[in-house]
């Protein structure tokens, strides 16, 4: 063997013994074996901070791992643990009531699973269990606000994105009433999770209507003891060639949590270009952690 193809074998070698291990674990919760992966550290953590990404609709956490890559790589440098939790059968006992997915007509218990996750990353990691988060997709989006609704001494902050809350009559969740730092992130062209509130329709399945993106970052906002109007800035148009726009509106104050909106101008049921979304969601919680 040549001295090049020596030297290619071994940095082949030296790169996959870098690629981080896929570890998935399970925790048995009120009757049920409830699923998590994430990628195994591959260096050292100290007390660190821990993120669950959460799917969307008929998803899992496995197929969130390729959306939040760059978050997830990012994360270990910063001392963050990242997990993806599986829902139960695929779907969310999040908070709308009208929602027909088994995990909410069977009530499945989403507090004691995401409690039992935190404590099993303490046991295991370390975590700093004043510094958990969680960042959803969409019905993942609405299950992050079922986890800042109800666990909010649990979850420093949370992100939703393509999410808007339910409409009080399709609410089946109890607000605790205590404010959380919460970033919303939405497109006004989106025509499942409407920006203006509306039905949200899957196609095959209906999940009852959510308030608009304005009420929703108003609830917020109004939670946290905010009065006026958010800071405005328009952010760098950084593909001009996909029609969309970025704004950010934000309120925040000493001694309240933060809350954010990003307005996606043009943005439908996806991921605009001109932001990383996970990386964004990141970048808020490492704020909040100060």
């Amino acid at each position: 063997m040549n001295k090049v193809c020596l030297v290619a074998l071994l940095l082949c070698f030296y790169g996959a013994s870098l690629k981080a291990e896929v570890i998935q674990d399970s925790l048995l919760i009120e009757g049920h074996y409830r699923v998590f992966h994430f990628n195994k550290p591959t260096q050292t953590l100290h007390n660190p901070s821990l993120v669950f990404v959460l799917h969307g609709s008929g998803g899992n956490g496995i197929g969130m791992m390729e959306g939040a890559r760059k978050m997830d790589q990012q994360a270990q440098s910063e001392n963050t643990l990242v997990v993806y939790p599986d829902g139960y059968k695929r779907y969310w006992n999040e908070c709308r009531k009208a929602s027909p997915a088994v995990a909410n007509t069977e009530n499945v218990n989403e507090q004691a699973f995401f409690a039992g996750m935190i404590q099993y990353f303490k046991a295991h990691f370390a975590v700093d269990t004043q510094h958990v988060f969680a960042v959803g997709t969409s019905g993942g989006g609405h299950m992050a606000y079922k986890l800042a609704l109800t666990m909010p001494r649990a979850f420093r902050a949370i992100t939703a994105i393509i999410a808007n809350l339910p409409t009080t009559d399709n609410m089946d969740c109890t607000p605790s009433g205590q404010p959380v730092a919460v970033m919303i992130i939405n497109g006004t062209q989106d025509p499942i999770n409407p920006y203006n509130g509306g039905m949200v329709d899957l196609g095959t399945i209906k999940m009852g209507a959510v308030r608009s993106t304005d009420q929703t970052f108003a609830y917020w906002a109004q939670l946290a003891g905010y009065q006026g109007g958010p800071k405005h800035e328009n952010l760098p148009d950084t593909d001009p060639k996909d029609g969309r726009t970025v704004e950010r509106f934000v309120y925040e104050a000493n001694g309240k949590p933060e809350v954010i909106l990003l307005k996606v101008n043009g943005g439908k049921h996806d991921y605009p270009n001109d932001i990383d979304v996970h990386l964004e969601a990141l970048k808020f919680f490492k704020k909040q952690a100060r």
